[in-house]
């Protein structure tokens, strides 16, 4: 039997003042009536019979997500999909569904993801808001409505994790007497210019300027380009490398940085060659990560006066906002910064309590103040 769609009575200012009036609904809690059909937007429209899996992936291709961003939306979306409602069957081939039948079976307030949204209550918040950004793309795709009742998880604001002074000089003398010189690079790279470990791994040989003292990064995060520059340190062990890299391949434009087999290293192998850097450095091995380094790179140019824009460009951040919570230092860098402005303080020339102090123009004097002698 069909749902009879209920008609707003005409009301009267005294039903008004008793409160007998029924609040409109908002637009995200109306339900789909059984009788009527899922609306696609018309995007999608000539392609509502196709398998909705290859659809999606190249709309994904399409807003240049990263091959990290597209897995982790799929882990997310496919329990979504097979989600059971009470009464249903299991789903046997979910990449098979059509994009029209996706949307039908995954319309926002027929249950199926408020279920699936109940199946994530012990995950992490950070872990349980991806999961969610990953349904809203979904369902927006679709061109659903993202239920006002669910909302993200909150999460407390962390610090960047950074190394202290100790703990790098540690990790930079274990990286120094490593059995493979990979290893040596590879920190340094990370510590000078802030690449992440997909953007180290994806380098190519070619991206290299020696005498630019820069390497380009190309189709980096969110399929952007950016330059990254290179300290004294950074070229002494890129020429070092160069010489081991000529054993493992003769390749003269392939990756930067090769295996003991010539093959180009990846994201996992840098993070277990992290962890045997953190057992010979004496850390535990959650403490250096590749991200760590990125971090330190970071925190590093901020103690030493450079201004947030520069940081968000050389660490590619599309918003600064990302960039600013390096504002937020932890006590130990605080007590770091403070020790060292004192210790500069302590090694000024004192000026003698004669001087007479002159106001000059830049043009006059380099520091706009000139010293004479009374």
């Amino acid at each position: 039997m069909g749902c009879t769609p209920l008609r707003r009575q005409a009301v009267t200012p005294m039903d008004t003042d008793r409160g007998t009036q029924r609040k409109a609904l908002r637009p995200s809690q109306r339900r789909l009536p059984v009788d009527r059909d899922v609306e696609l937007p018309p995007r999608l429209v000539h392609m509502r019979h196709l398998p909705w899996l290859e659809c999606y992936l190249q709309q994904l291709r399409t807003e240049s997500k990263s091959e990290n961003t597209t897995k982790t939306y799929m882990a997310a979306i496919h329990p979504l999909v097979e989600t059971v409602l009470p009464g249903e069957g299991v789903l046997e081939d979910a990449a098979a569904l059509s994009v029209e039948a996706l949307a039908a079976r995954i319309e926002p307030l027929n249950g199926r993801l408020d279920r699936w949204v109940h199946s994530l209550s012990d995950l992490k918040p950070s872990s349980f808001n991806t999961r969610l950004a990953a349904a809203r793309h979904l369902l927006g795709w679709l061109g659903h409505r993202w239920p006002e009742h669910l909302v993200r998880a909150r999460t407390g604001r962390k610090l960047p994790r950074t190394l202290t002074r100790r703990e790098l000089s540690n990790v930079l003398a274990a990286a120094k007497w490593h059995e493979d010189p990979l290893c040596r690079v590879v920190v340094t790279l990370m510590l000078d210019t802030g690449l992440r470990v997909s953007e180290l791994c994806d380098m190519d040989l070619d991206a290299v300027d020696a005498e630019d003292r820069s390497a380009m990064v190309r189709s980096g995060k969110g399929d952007k380009d950016r330059l990254v520059l290179f300290t004294d340190r950074t070229l002494r062990e890129l020429e070092l490398w160069f010489q081991q890299r000529a054993l493992r391949t003769d390749d003269p434009g392939g990756a930067l940085l090769v295996s003991q087999r010539g093959q180009r290293i990846s994201p996992r192998s840098v993070q277990r060659m992290m962890e045997g850097l953190a057992d010979a450095a004496g850390l535990p091995r959650g403490r250096l990560t590749p991200h760590v380094l990125r971090h330190n790179f970071a925190t590093g140019l901020l103690e030493r006066g450079a201004d947030l824009v520069s940081i968000q460009r050389l660490l590619g951040h599309a918003s600064i906002a990302t960039t600013r919570v390096y504002l937020e230092i932890g006590d130990q860098t605080l007590r770091e910064v403070y020790h060292r402005a004192q210790a500069a303080r302590e090694t000024m020339p004192s000026v003698p309590d004669n001087a007479r102090l002159e106001e000059t123009t830049p043009a006059t004097s380099s520091v706009g103040v000139r010293v004479d002698e009374a």
